[in-house]
């Protein structure tokens, strides 16, 4: 079964269907391996998994140091670390003019970017680092660290933007992200949402249905100048899209625990620490992001 697109199940050698197994195989699976320790039979019980290639980058390893949760979170923490060093940054990079008075009573703040290319070059950085990282797993050690500051300085600036526009919106986008974080924690530790079959290919779906959406609305305002309106504006319609667009982004972090989780039990090579702390932080930036975008709507 496929996972993240970015921390997928070529770290436990299922690359093809046939090799794929369902939550019932896989737990026939455990309990032949437990009755092989004690000497019993299990009917019906599945073959185990086909190991990935000898030398490949997710191949578990019997020697030295293997990925753990202790070593996950320590990644994620220095990833997040560096991408606050990158927030402040940016956000400096963001310059805010004389709040005026409208007619209607309210005021509004003028906000500019000090450089527009500025932010377009580290979007751009950002996203060169994690196409490399993605298809270079063993690079996350040394890609992880360039990618957090690059991206942390592109959410400074977005961030400020929105924060001039919506006082205190910043503040409520990072709670409501580390909200929904503790609770998809707290929802797979349970064990009441797990990344089935049939859940992950719903949630890979559905997250590139939305990615097919953005490139067709970037594509849209490239032709004609004008953005879409049912993606931008504050009518019910665009705050109930980015609401389903919120719940995608959070179901994506199930399957950033499943991957965590599996690997560390699969004793995958330590460098696979960083490679997993990457694809949950790039998880966090997106549902923040998608945070900013329905508080804002919802603000106005």
């Amino acid at each position: 079964m496929s996972r993240n697109p970015v921390l997928n199940d070529n770290a436990f050698g299922e690359t093809t269907t046939e090799q794929r197994r369902s939550p019932s195989q896989e737990w026939d699976a455990a309990q032949a391996a437990g009755a092989a320790q004690t000497g019993a039979a299990v009917p019906n019980a599945m073959p185990p998994t086909q190991a990935p290639a000898p030398g490949s980058p997710y191949a578990p390893t019997t020697t030295g140091k293997v990925m753990t949760l202790g070593g996950v979170s320590a990644a994620t923490l220095f990833m997040f670390a560096f991408l606050l060093v990158g927030a402040v940054w940016g956000w400096s990079q963001v310059t805010e003019g004389t709040p005026t008075l409208r007619v209607d009573g309210t005021t509004v703040t003028p906000v500019s970017f000090d450089s527009p290319g500025l932010l377009i070059g580290c979007l751009l950085g950002a996203f060169v680092i994690a196409m490399v990282t993605v298809f270079k797993p063993k690079l996350a050690r040394f890609t992880a660290i360039p990618y957090a500051l690059l991206e942390g300085a592109v959410l400074g600036m977005i961030s400020h933007y929105y924060n001039a526009q919506f006082s205190g919106i910043v503040i409520q986008a990072i709670l409501a992200t580390f909200g929904v974080f503790l609770a998809m924690l707290v929802l797979y530790g349970l064990r009441i949402l797990r990344a089935t079959p049939r859940f992950t290919k719903g949630v890979i779906a559905a997250t590139f249905g939305i990615m097919v959406l953005y490139l067709g609305s970037f594509v849209w305002g490239l032709i004609t100048g004008n953005s879409v309106s049912f993606l931008n504006d504050a009518s019910p319609l665009s705050i109930g899209i980015s609401v389903i667009i919120v719940i995608v982004a959070a179901l994506n972090l199930i399957l950033d625990f499943d991957f965590i989780e599996r690997g560390s039990k699969n004793n995958l090579p330590a460098y696979m620490d960083w490679y997993a702390a990457f694809g949950l932080v790039l998880t966090l930036v997106w549902l923040y992001l998608e945070m900013l975008r329905l508080l804002s709507k919802i603000r106005q």
